[in-house]
């Protein structure tokens, strides 16, 4: 038994024919002149008398069900009063045998789906004149041209001809040509658009139109936007974690570092210098001032630190001009050690200074007076607590590494301390202390692989070359003028990578008006793609083929090029 399915909107009529519950015919038509005007009922008459009449050769013969979702439709021949009209559709049906069936709106999806479509074709005419090529573009096309011819006649699968148009379901089919990119960019970025992601754009662009690897495109024109990498940009997972080298003994690698803005003392201290030893986790907290200049932080080293551990072989610290400076550099030069400098704003390359950093504040806190005056008095009290406790990655105390026993605390002070050996033979000691070593040393090399694998959870390796061209990201702390507020752009670009340091680092072209670092970790940069020209789409938007003539401007300036005009009103409106 035949059904046929019917439904109307504002500006068309459709219907299926379908057998045994699957659809074998497909009817669309849009509405114009007078029938524009029609009343809803009307509208859903019309739709079922001009469905017969395109089927009749079919529905003549036999009995089949007629299903409308308009439910005044159920009593047609119940009327006794009928208008001219009217009276004229009544007697046309009276030579078909069916059964009128309500059907919700909700449930007669298809029949609706294909009224409205021509609500699509009456947009296009309108506002894009020139979507009319596309019928010419059709028979030659590489999707859709097999297709095209075999719906000439009648539909095929999910693929049917509406006035020269070919759809699948109720999506325009779009062939081959830049007006593909054209509805991309129009829906992704046009005036009316947000700049949304692939999964919305997609959606979007799928309610009304249809052609293969459709999001493969719509991909690949994302990530070219040049808008989007500015206003979107964020820290990249890439780039491996890498530890630095573990060192073989006590004091010979140390890493340093500033705590500022604490309250001014008596004794007119307002920071702190930490000291680390890479090695044994031992710290020595140093009271200073803020202002103290590369020679006083030299002094200061130099009378606390080297006095007790000699001269070391590197000082890893962050970038700060104390440690840039000529004096600092050329003193550290002349004693044979070499200077390690971390990429600016990124704190994992010293990640040990920041954890001996926090430990330290949190034990200041537990001992300070309530006017926060005499934290510089009792900073000898937290070194010596901080030193005395078990490192998690050493497993053993600072003082126990690095001298080879602990110093008396008050709990030790029992009669039952007094057990201990000190007389040991001088070959056993240095024997002892080597094992020590040896220990502590594979204790910091399980640590750093157990943190390297999880630190490399979810990041990937990406590597850059000199002469790529990248975005690079706007931190907050790092660019504070270039971010005062939310609506600023986060990314700014190109910029020429100039040298690659190591796999993490990068130093890139930076204009001098920025007053940073010009060393990038990689996490800050991603690479730069550069996109189509917008104004030579919207001129050939209908040049046939995917591979549409670029010109070949400064990539600099080309990115920075004016967006957001609207697409569906444009040249194409003299074609």
């Amino acid at each position: 038994m035949f059904e046929v399915e019917c439904d109307a909107s504002g500006v068309g009529i459709g219907g299926v024919l379908l057998q045994e519950g699957r659809p074998i015919a497909y009817f669309s038509e849009k509405l114009n002149g007078a029938k524009l005007n029609y009343s809803t009922y009307d509208k859903e008459f019309l739709a079922i008398v001009r469905v017969l009449e395109t089927w009749s050769h079919y529905l003549l013969p036999r009995e089949f069900v007629l299903h409308t979702d308009h439910e005044a439709l159920k009593y047609i021949n119940g009327q006794h009063k009928l208008s001219r009209r009217h009276a004229k559709w009544v007697e046309f049906l009276q030579a078909f045998n069916f059964v009128l069936k309500h059907k919700p709106g909700a449930k007669n999806v298809v029949a609706d789906v294909l009224s409205r479509k021509m609500i699509l074709l009456s947009a296009m005419e309108t506002k894009l004149i020139g979507f009319g090529y596309l019928k010419e573009l059709y028979k030659d096309d590489q999707d859709f041209g097999a297709i095209f011819v075999q719906c000439a006649q009648q539909a095929i699968d999910r693929f049917h001809q509406v006035n020269g148009f070919l759809f699948r379901d109720s999506k325009l089919c779009i062939p081959r040509s830049s007006t593909r990119e054209l509805l991309i960019r129009e829906v992704y970025g046009g005036g009316i658009a947000g700049h949304f992601g692939v999964d919305k754009t997609l959606a979007m662009l799928q309610e009304h139109f249809y052609w293969p690897r459709m999001e493969k495109q719509v991909r690949g024109l994302i990530a070219r936007c040049a808008t989007c990498q500015q206003a979107k940009s964020r820290v990249q997972p890439q780039g491996l974690y890498t530890p630095l080298p573990v060192p073989e003994r006590p004091w010979e690698h140390v890493s340093m570092d500033f705590v500022l803005g604490l309250p001014r003392t008596q004794r007119r201290k307002d920071s702190i210098m930490v000291v680390v030893d890479r090695f044994s986790k031992m710290a020595h907290f140093i009271p200073c001032q803020k202002t103290d200049d590369a020679t006083n932080v030299a002094d200061l080293y130099f009378r606390e630190v080297l006095r007790l551990h000699g001269v070391p072989k590197s000082i890893v610290s962050d970038r700060d001009t104390k440690f840039l400076s000529y004096f600092w550099k050329t003193l550290w030069h002349k004693l044979g050690t070499k200077l390690v400098f971390s990429t600016a704003y990124h704190r994992q390359t010293d990640g040990q200074t920041d954890v001996v950093n926090r430990t330290m504040a949190a034990i200041l806190r537990t001992l300070v007076s309530k006017n926060q005056k005499d934290w510089d008095i009792k900073l000898a009290h937290a070194e010596f607590a901080y030193n005395r406790a078990p490192s998690s990655t050493t497993k053993s105390s600072p003082f126990q590494v690095v001298y080879g026993l602990n110093p008396l605390v008050p709990v030790e002070l029992m009669p039952a301390s007094d057990m201990r050996s000190v007389s040991r033979d001088a070959e056993e000691r240095v024997k002892e202390m080597r094992m020590l070593h040896e220990k502590t040393r594979a204790q910091i090399e399980k640590a750093n692989q157990r943190y390297t694998e999880r630190a490399n959870r979810g990041r990937r390796v990406k590597i850059f070359q000199p002469g790529d061209l990248v975005w690079i990201h706007l931190r907050k702390d790092r660019f504070p003028g270039k971010r005062k507020n939310k609506l600023m752009p986060r990314a700014e670009g190109p910029f020429k990578i100039v040298e690659r340091i190591n796999d993490n680092a990068y130093k890139i072209d930076l204009p001098g008006d920025y007053g940073v670092s010009a060393t990038f970790n990689v996490q800050d940069l991603m690479p730069f793609v550069e996109d189509d020209d917008d104004e030579s789409l919207r001129a050939n938007s209908f040049q046939q083929g995917e591979d549409d003539t670029k010109t070949d401007d400064n990539l600099a300036q080309s990115t920075r090029s004016k967006r957001g005009v609207t697409l569906l009103a444009c040249d194409l409106t003299s074609t």
